[in-house]
């Protein structure tokens, strides 16, 4: 039996409308005092480790704004404290505006083989709709660059039943992102989450695809998908043959993991377990 890490990252610049991750939007960059408590965590379960990871994800808010040379440095305290396999799937999520070449490379060469990365959809009104910074053409550069940085394992996020999407404007989205060779994409399903703007803009009138639409256009996604050698294992993921997540399929199969950070979840020891969130409260504990 193997053990996936998951690191929590809670920064990004701006929060999407539709999200209700634990975040702490508004800046560039994960203030030191995080870091230090993150290791603190790290060193602090090491002993209780006997597994070996082989899964290792940097998920957020958005890691690569943590810079890509203090997720190496992050990165080798990891493998010293849990001697992770030499074979793990490493990734990191990333927005598309927050890559480039030479920060891939840095990177690739500390070991991520793995990139996942928040498109979202390839309509710049959509993004707008959803307070997304990016546009579609950072979208087309980042890809670029991720192959460039010797990358031959990305993941895309799409999102279907987007404020204003249509049957259309979804088909657009995924023809583009197949268009970009990916080797994995993750097409979710937008649900309004209490508490998020989003939530706040239906509450006012905000229309959105109903559920019968919302479901014609994930039917339509999984038929496409398969057609273009994306088979589906899971709900949301798809993946050409060999690259379905490891990661991924860990919360599937009930196999082992450790999560650090506010608001993340493990399955570890016996025991279901989630850190608070609240980033004061995870940095002073």
């Amino acid at each position: 039996m193997s053990l996936g890490l998951y690191l929590h990252i809670p920064y990004c610049f701006s929060k999407c409308r539709y999200c209700d991750f634990y975040s702490a939007p508004g800046q560039r960059g994960v203030p030191s005092a995080y870091v230090d408590a993150l290791l603190r965590e790290l060193h602090r379960f090491s002993p209780d480790a006997p597994l070996r990871p082989d899964t290792l994800y940097f998920g957020g808010g958005t890691p690569s704004y943590y810079g890509a040379k203090r997720l190496k440095e992050l990165l080798g305290v990891i493998r010293k404290l849990y001697k992770v396999e030499k074979d793990a799937e490493v990734t990191v999520e990333c927005n598309p505006d927050s890559v480039d070449v030479k920060s891939l490379k840095i990177l690739r060469k500390a070991g991520v083989n793995r990139l996942s990365m928040g498109m979202q959809s390839a309509n710049a009104c959509e993004l707008e709709r959803i307070h997304r910074i990016h546009t579609p053409q950072q979208v087309n550069e980042a890809a670029t660059a991720a192959r460039k940085a010797g990358f031959t394992n990305l993941s895309l996020d799409l999102i279907y039943g987007l404020p204003g999407q249509t049957m259309d404007s979804w088909k657009a989205t995924v023809e583009h992102a197949l268009s970009l060779i990916p080797q994995h994409l993750s097409c979710y399903g937008l649900k309004v989450e209490e508490g998020t703007p989003l939530a706040a803009r239906v509450a006012q009138g905000e229309i959105l695809p109903d559920d019968d639409q919302q479901a014609d256009l994930y039917l339509w996604t999984v038929g496409r998908l398969e057609r273009a050698g994306y088979p589906q294992y899971e709900i949301s993921n798809f993946a050409k043959p060999g690259f379905a997540s490891r990661h991924n399929l860990r919360y599937w199969l009930t196999q082992p993991y450790i999560g650090f950070g506010p608001g993340a979840h493990s399955d570890f020891g016996g025991r279901r377990y989630s850190f608070v969130q609240d980033l004061d409260a995870y940095i002073q504990g």
